[in-house]
């Protein structure tokens, strides 16, 4: 009997061991997604330079240095890995563990974004823009920086409430998308560009597009951490209850 007792105390001893341990690895792994999304926010405008001034020396030194940030979020995936099999979260914990390995594919899919404009400038070298259509491309990318700014303080912070906003920011960032698809319009009709330019920089415009929406998603998940809701909850339940209905019907 005693020894199932000390038995019992050295489970409950490691475990009270166990959870500062994860807790610290867990706080790890959130600063150093952070750092990896400040560094992201960091190559935004970086990358609208480098498109608007088409520096090609500049654009390919971008590019190399994306592998850096895929190896980066390799590393820290294996780590939230690691902490779900050998730690067992439950509860808050393994949200925090989820949550974190959807925002550092949210994260490394906007570094390739970023690399992709790089690559666009590459593409558009040569060719001169009218300042209609820099003009834009500038406020694209300031809008961008902006939002996946908030989305990575409001994840390193847990602030819900500011992580809640990013969606309604995101939302200026879509109509400037679609304004910069008007004026590319505009300027290909008028001869300013030809059309292999303007199809590139419509592609342009959907990277900015895309980097806005991974911050969002960035947003939704720290919601999730804080709160455990998901805005796919809602179109959930408005599927069970239209599929309640069809059964009753």
């Amino acid at each position: 009997m005693s020894n199932d007792a000390g038995i019992s105390v050295q489970e409950e001893a490691a475990e009270s061991d166990l959870r500062p341990s994860f807790h610290h690895a867990l706080d790890q792994v959130r600063a150093e997604i952070a750092k990896l999304g400040a560094t992201v926010t960091e190559n935004i405008p970086r990358a609208t330079e480098i498109l608007l001034s088409q520096d090609l020396e500049g654009a390919e030194y971008m590019i190399l240095a994306d592998d850096a940030i895929d190896a980066a979020s390799i590393d820290l995936e294996d780590r939230c890995y690691s902490l779900l099999a050998l730690q067992a979260p439950v509860a808050s914990d393994l949200r925090q563990v989820v949550a974190a390995l959807r925002i550092i594919a949210e994260v490394e899919r906007s570094a390739d974004l970023t690399t992709n404009l790089c690559k666009a400038a590459r593409r558009i070298y040569g060719h001169d823009l009218d300042p209609k259509l820099r003009g834009i491309i500038q406020k694209m990318g300031d809008q961008a920086t902006q939002l996946f700014k908030e989305a990575t303080e409001s994840y390193l912070s847990s602030d819900a409430a500011r992580a809640a906003a990013i969606d309604d920011m995101d939302g200026y960032l879509d109509g400037l998308q679609r304004e910069f698809v008007q004026a590319i319009f505009e300027s290909h009709q008028m001869t300013k560009i030809d059309l292999q330019v303007a199809v590139q920089l419509a592609i342009v415009a959907r990277f900015y597009e895309r980097i806005g929406d991974h911050a969002v998603n960035i947003g939704e998940r720290t919601q999730f951490v804080v709160t455990g809701w998901v805005r796919e909850q809602m179109g959930a339940v408005r599927h069970a209850t239209r599929q309640a209905a069809s059964d009753i019907d």
